[in-house]
């Protein structure tokens, strides 16, 4: 037990599991003991479960595809549109637009989505739009991040390999950090996948387990709030865990 509590100590992977397990009992215990009696603040078990038999006779399924179409448009083209700001940052003349699109981070989610309805009037572009903005900035921020901590070793290599610098480009930054790239879209699919219920909660026309929760809110139906923030947080983890496998499939000595 001394062990479990030691800093940086290593313990096997049945340990760990076992660690895992016993959190998971002790909360679920724990859940339903806070909600044994007739008023509570957090739903029961029972009416969580309830939720989810809702959910699924209302269309859980449709809401998810929608969901996760969205989350799939809105990265493809914040990947596309960042790369190109991202790859473009080692040039003196476009360096600048680069550093600006970084800034926009900052920008406040609700001014933003005001210009963007009032230019665009279809709901589905919309949510795109809002998302692929919002998720670009963030994408190019950490992509430039990934190519700034480059070690001038690698650039130095490249040079006495008689590479020229398109070649340096190319060979250093974009080919020699794809797996870098792919582990930057796992990290920011998360806040792709946690904005998305907020943007789809904006607009409510195509649906979407955004639109689930705020209707669920409106009827003030606690246990389906709970059950679909399950939902979104398995999802999550499953999506993360998939992008992850892929790119230790694609490139298994990546050091990250």
């Amino acid at each position: 037990m001394i062990k479990l509590l030691t800093p940086f100590e290593n313990v096997s992977k049945s340990t760990r599991t076992i660690i895992l397990v016993s959190w998971i009992v002790f909360l679920m215990a724990l859940w339903f003991v806070i909600t044994m009696g007739e008023k509570h603040l957090f739903p029961a078990p029972d009416q969580v479960l309830k939720g989810f038999e809702e959910l699924y006779r209302e269309g859980l399924v449709v809401h998810i595809f929608n969901s996760l179409k969205l989350c799939f448009i809105s990265i493809i083209l914040a990947v596309i549109l960042s790369m190109v700001f991202a790859y473009s940052w080692p040039l003196p003349l476009l360096k600048p637009i680069s550093e600006f699109v970084t800034k926009l981070r900052f920008l406040p989610f609700t001014g933003l989505s005001f210009f963007i309805t009032m230019v665009l009037h279809d709901a589905r572009n919309m949510q795109i739009w809002i998302l692929v903005i919002f998720l670009t900035t963030f994408l190019t921020t950490s992509l430039i991040s990934v190519i700034s901590a480059i070690p001038q070793e690698e650039f130095d290599h490249a040079k006495s390999l008689k590479c020229s610098r398109w070649e340096i480009l190319w060979q250093v930054i974009i080919l020699g950090r794809i797996d870098y790239v792919i582990d930057v879209i796992r990290q920011n699919l998360a806040i792709t996948w946690m904005m998305l219920v907020t943007v789809e909660s904006i607009v409510v026309a195509s649906g979407g387990l955004g639109f689930l929760i705020k209707n669920s809110d409106k009827f003030m139906n606690h246990g389906r709030i709970i059950a679909l923030q399950i939902i979104i947080l398995l999802i999550g983890l499953l999506l993360d865990w998939f992008i992850n496998y892929l790119r230790k499939a694609f490139f298994r000595y990546s050091k990250i």
